[in-house]
C-alpha cells in the first residue's frame, strides 16, 4: 500500500499542492507548498491554543475567541487546499483511467 501511495502522490502533471485523498474524502499534501501550509495552520491554532490557556478566565474566552479564530484558520485551509489542489473526492483506491 505504501508503494501505491508513493506512486499516487508522484504522478502530479498538474503541479497541485494537494492532491486528493487516495481513500476517502478529502486532500493531501504531496509538495512542499503543501505540506508548509499545514505546518504553518498547526503552529497557528498551536499558538492560539496557547494564547487561550494564559488569557482563559472563563469559559466564555474559549466560546468567542477560541472558537471562532480556530473556525476561520480552518476555512483558511480548506479554501487553500480547494484553490491549490485536485477536486476533492470520495475516493477508494486509485482510479481506472
Amino acid at each position: 500500500m505504501l508503494n501505491e501511495y508513493k506512486k499516487f502522490v508522484k504522478d502530479n502533471p498538474q503541479g497541485y499542492w494537494f492532491k486528493a485523498k487516495l481513500y476517502g474524502w478529502g486532500w493531501t499534501p504531496v509538495k512542499w507548498q503543501g505540506w508548509l501550509v499545514i505546518f504553518i495552520f498547526v503552529i497557528l491554532v498551536t499558538l492560539n491554543a496557547f494564547r487561550l490557556e494564559i488569557n482563559s478566565r472563563t469559559s466564555e474566552v474559549a466560546v468567542f475567541t477560541y472558537l471562532p479564530e480556530t473556525a476561520l484558520l480552518c476555512i483558511g485551509l480548506i479554501m487553500i487546499c480547494y484553490l491549490k489542489g485536485e477536486k476533492p473526492s470520495w475516493r477508494w483506491g486509485k482510479r481506472d483511467k
